[in-house]
């Protein structure tokens, strides 16, 4: 099983305005003459934290990590005015232009997965590399699954409390439900569908429940800004002018060497849009994970990603 790297601090932080409403945070870590590689966090709305620098061996990588727009250090704070997935990705090309790079490898899971599909989608040629986690595709089967029903059939005691915080007449669509209550004018009333929506994503993330991962989302501001964001991006379709537009455009990326980590037992992102999109793209390299869950800080995932970071060091 590879681990961590030791940890680390940033060499260099930035704040860089990338419209007039938005600022985002940036670090910079590791080598700076190393080979660039950029995280993406997932949500949309997550943050990035300390243990994600972690990922790369500091001595070869130029390791560069960002707060999406409304997120962690990010200003506005959960801002959703110019907050969609295009938005996010010309800011990812503003992060390289800004630091000079010619192209990266792209790392990302979860939503950061999503986010870096649709970077490199956009952007091929400044992509040397990509490796994803717990494959995202923002279709509306995803949304469906995770917040209206399928995996509330796995989880039936933690899906309770998501449910009964909706009124029965506003069940028949729980992302309307909430997003209803998300940008509601009192702030009592978004917190509390922040955290019960929040708390519902953090007690399915792991193979094996997580106590501590859940309460951290009774801290406002992390809940406020993930769920925010997120239900933003849900109720929109992720911006995407299709419901499939992912795998529809994945001809642009397949000559790009890509690793993919997929829990088996991943219940916010289930192994089926991993399998579809490896079907989509055959070059890729899929690793299913047998004892995992969705997060990132499962052993067996945690070892593929750093083992695949490794391999990309020859890229």
């Amino acid at each position: 099983m590879k681990t961590f790297f030791p940890e680390i601090e940033p060499f260099k932080t930035d704040f860089l305005k990338v419209s007039e409403l938005h600022t985002i945070y940036i670090e910079q870590c590791g080598n700076p003459k190393g080979q660039p590689i950029v995280f993406l966090h997932g949500g949309p709305g997550g943050g990035i934290n300390s243990d994600h620098r972690r990922f790369f061996d500091p001595k070869h990588y130029h390791i560069i990590l960002f707060d999406q727009r409304g997120s962690g250090e990010s200003t506005p704070a959960a801002e959703l005015q110019e907050n969609t997935t295009w938005d996010l990705v010309a800011d990812i090309e503003k992060i390289r232009n800004y630091l000079k790079i010619d192209s990266w490898i792209v790392f990302g899971g979860s939503w950061g997965s999503t986010l870096a599909l649709a970077y490199a989608e956009t952007h091929p040629s400044h992509v040397k590399g990509l490796i994803l986690r717990g494959i995202f595709l923002c279709r509306p089967s995803e949304i469906k699954w995770f917040y209206q029903e399928g995996a509330s059939h796995i989880f039936p005691d933690l899906w309770e409390s998501y449910r009964e915080h909706i009124p029965v007449e506003e069940r028949n669509d729980f992302v309307k439900a909430y997003y209803k209550r998300l940008t509601h004018p009192s702030i009592e009333v978004r917190l509390d569908a922040a955290r019960i929506w929040s708390k519902w994503e953090a007690a399915t993330s792991r193979l094996l429940i997580d106590t501590d991962a859940i309460d951290d989302f009774d801290e406002a501001d992390l809940a406020l800004k993930f769920a925010r964001i997120e239900c933003h991006y849900f109720t929109n379709n992720s911006f995407f002018k299709t419901d499939n537009w992912l795998i529809e455009n994945v001809d642009k990326i397949r000559h790009i060497p890509a690793v993919m980590v997929q829990g088996r037992y991943d219940i916010v992102c289930p192994a089926r849009s991993a399998w579809d999109l490896h079907r989509a793209w055959p070059e890729s390299e899929l690793k299913i994970i047998p004892d995992a869950g969705h997060s990132v800080s499962e052993l067996g995932i945690k070892s593929a990603l750093i083992e695949a970071t490794e391999k990309f060091k020859s890229l």
